[in-house]
């Protein structure tokens, strides 16, 4: 009686200890499978020109209906409100982190019509956010600061947006010049310790994507072809591809870049 005794406890000490403490959960680091990033750019200040086009709410409408469609683990979104980015991200059940941009020197409230927050760019994930990082770029030229925004995921993969400045002028260039090499060196420092993927509104046809990372980007798009791009680290996001779903309400048409997510040990 005594040895059968020692040997159910035996037993059951080794499942004890294959399910690990209570409530803990065994995920694979970076298990494998399909991974999609959306990059959105959604004219939501209620200032800029194209503005107009957005026939407010019915952007905000669109862009959840092509989420929930296409069903992306990620989404980058440029020129949106701090509001308008909580609402989307509450309809569509994802995490979401919001960088504000500061406009003559300070936040710019969202108008036409108004408490929706302030200007800037926003990252969602499915996954939990454990920690962000963002910041204004160093080069800046007129109004409107242009910043940059990296989340952490609960996998421990890193999700990054950022609203480079537009090439008007030669200053405006300058700045747009600076702001990519920034934006490499930044991602560079990323991507060296962690899955990293990148996507946004970069105003340039040329990559700014460090040399361990792929480019794509929207150049098949009917509007505004070639400006907004999709970075990712090669050794962890494999066979990427782009999608462009066409935009009714905004004057971007919509990127997704899909890719199969590949974990270290098979790499």
């Amino acid at each position: 009686m005594k040895k059968l005794f020692v040997l159910l406890m035996a037993g059951l000490i080794a499942v004890l200890t294959s399910w690990g403490p209570a409530g803990a959960v065994d995920l694979p680091e970076h298990s494998g499978g399909p991974y999609s990033l959306m990059q959105m750019n959604l004219c939501l200040s209620g200032l800029a020109g194209c503005y107009g086009d957005t026939e407010y709410p019915k952007v905000v409408d669109e862009t959840v209906t092509q989420i929930q469609a296409n069903e992306p683990n990620a989404v980058t979104l440029n020129e949106a409100c701090s509001g308008d980015a909580e609402n989307i991200a509450a309809r569509t059940g994802y995490h979401l982190r919001f960088a504000t941009v500061i406009y003559n020197g300070a936040p710019l409230p969202c108008v036409a019509p108004g408490e929706r927050g302030v200007f800037g760019n926003a990252v969602l994930t499915k996954e939990q956010i454990t920690d962000s990082t963002d910041q204004a770029f160093l080069a800046q030229s007129g109004r409107e600061e242009r910043r940059w925004l990296c989340v952490s995921t609960a996998r421990g993969l890193v999700v990054c947006g950022a609203h480079l400045s537009t090439r008007g002028s030669a200053e405006a260039r300058a700045a747009n010049d600076g702001q990519c090499a920034e934006l490499t060196r930044i991602l560079a420092s990323r991507s060296a310790r962690a899955a990293t993927i990148f996507a946004g509104d970069v105003n340039r046809q040329g990559s700014c994507a460090p040399e361990d990372m792929w480019t794509l980007t929207d150049a098949t798009a009917e509007q505004a072809p070639g400006i907004q791009h999709g970075y990712g680290t090669a050794a962890d996001f494999r066979g990427p591809r782009t999608e462009i779903e066409p935009a009714k309400y905004t004057d971007h048409d919509f990127l997704v870049l899909h890719s199969r997510l590949v974990p270290p040990h098979a790499r």
